[in-house]
């Protein structure tokens, strides 16, 4: 299979589990790219997602990313079409049928399985990504001290990318 016809094709099933986003997945994405296929090292994943978290847009922004890394521009197009296509079609007709049936218990059910579900695929991929970005204690000191004042302030995340951007450019970390 090309890998075009790959990305298109893997991509396309990742959108259907993609339960919370595109960051929902992150360690299946990083298992195909890094591990399965060798596209690219675990530090050059954590960058493309760094990179996309960082520019205004969706979450999604880092499967384009990872296409382009891997196959140019016909990368980053199959590999967002293959992302948002299928669940944009699902999202579009389940959408219905959830409006239809927004009084139903199983519904209220169904909600309360999937946000637990959701945040423990966020969490994973925040290991995933701190283990391939962090190699020494003062990048894990710098990865917790930013979770935390992320998670307790309202500080702009862009004050602790440039914290962290200050703090290699000095040679700090």
């Amino acid at each position: 299979m090309s890998v075009l016809l790959s990305l298109l094709a893997t991509f396309s099933l990742f959108s259907l589990m993609a339960v919370g986003g595109a960051n929902a997945i992150l360690p299946e994405i990083h298992r195909y790219v890094v591990e399965s296929n060798g596209w690219m090292s675990g530090a050059e994943f954590a960058a493309l997602f760094a990179i996309a978290q960082a520019a205004p847009g969706p979450n999604v922004l880092v499967v384009s990313l990872i296409g382009w890394k891997v196959a140019g521009i016909p990368g980053a197009l199959v590999s967002t079409l293959g992302m948002c296509g299928p669940s944009s079609l699902l999202s579009f007709y389940v959408a219905r049928l959830w409006h239809r049936f927004r009084a139903s218990p199983w519904r209220r059910a169904i909600e309360r399985g999937l946000a637990p579900v959701t945040i423990g695929l966020v969490l994973g991929s925040a290991w995933l990504l701190s283990r391939s970005a962090n190699d020494g204690w003062a990048t894990w000191l710098l990865c917790g001290t930013t979770a935390v004042v992320a998670w307790r302030t309202r500080l702009n995340p862009l004050w602790l990318l440039g914290a962290g951007a200050l703090l290699g450019w000095l040679g700090v970390l």
